[in-house]
């Protein structure tokens, strides 16, 4: 987006999006908490479904603690566990400089949908954003159609948190749990097909889970806060256009 990144953001660009001849106009980033490549090994279709609506696959790393504050602060910030502060599962809002910053700085128009309460909803506050706080996944996936439609926005950040509300509750591979990793598979192809028809060409979509999850054998219930594959490899979908 011809965007100057935020203070802490010093790691190198993905390489393979730099293609564009031109900086694109439009981005919509999709964040489906918990989402990781485990899921992804044990269910090879929902990786084909994945890659058919993509056209950029990013093999990443969660941080440590993969916990969900944690981890979208340093994702929307570039920064370090350190640098950000947050280090534990705790949402303050965040006084160093992020992505949101970034862009209202370049003129851009932002808007952030999520779950009301949720991460994602608290620790960005206090910019020059549109905040939409809604109820469940299902409203933040109509509101964002309804940004797109509307077409004000520059970039448009997309929180939902149905799998990881019920990895906790049950398993990470409950009948329950791959159903809400169904609804977040769909929700992208959904917003893939949105934005193509609100955007036409000249923007980016992007797939951006914050960590997996393992089994607690204490428990029999899913978790994440352990450095080990289920919870920290990642794969992260972009479609440019």
């Amino acid at each position: 987006m011809d965007v100057r990144p935020p203070k802490f953001g010093l790691a190198s660009p993905i390489a393979e999006l730099l293609h564009s001849p031109r900086p694109i106009s439009k981005a919509l980033i999709y964040c489906p908490d918990a989402f990781g490549y485990h899921a992804l090994q044990r269910f090879p279709e929902m990786h084909q479904r994945l890659k058919r609506a993509s056209t950029h696959e990013v093999a990443l790393s969660s941080m440590i603690p993969p916990k969900t504050p944690v981890c979208f602060a340093s994702l929307f910030t570039g920064a370090t566990i350190e640098e950000h502060g947050i280090k534990k599962y705790e949402r303050p809002v965040l006084s160093c400089d992020t992505l949101f910053d970034a862009l209202v700085r370049a003129g851009k128009k932002v808007a952030i949908v999520a779950v009301a309460g949720s991460s994602v909803d608290l620790i960005f506050r206090n910019r020059t954003l549109d905040y939409f706080s809604m109820t469940y996944d299902s409203l933040v996936t109509a509101q964002t159609f309804a940004l797109l439609k509307e077409g004000k926005h520059d970039v448009i950040v997309a929180y939902h948190q149905e799998y990881d509300d019920l990895l906790h509750k049950t398993e990470p591979f409950s009948p329950l749990a791959i159903k809400a990793l169904q609804n977040h598979l769909e929700t992208w192809e959904q917003f893939f097909s949105a934005a193509r028809e609100a955007w036409k060409n000249n923007y980016l979509l992007a797939f951006t889970p914050d960590h997996g999850a393992h089994l607690d054998p204490a428990t029999n219930r899913g978790d994440h806060d352990h450095d080990c594959p289920e919870d920290m490899q990642l794969r992260h979908f972009f479609c440019q256009s």
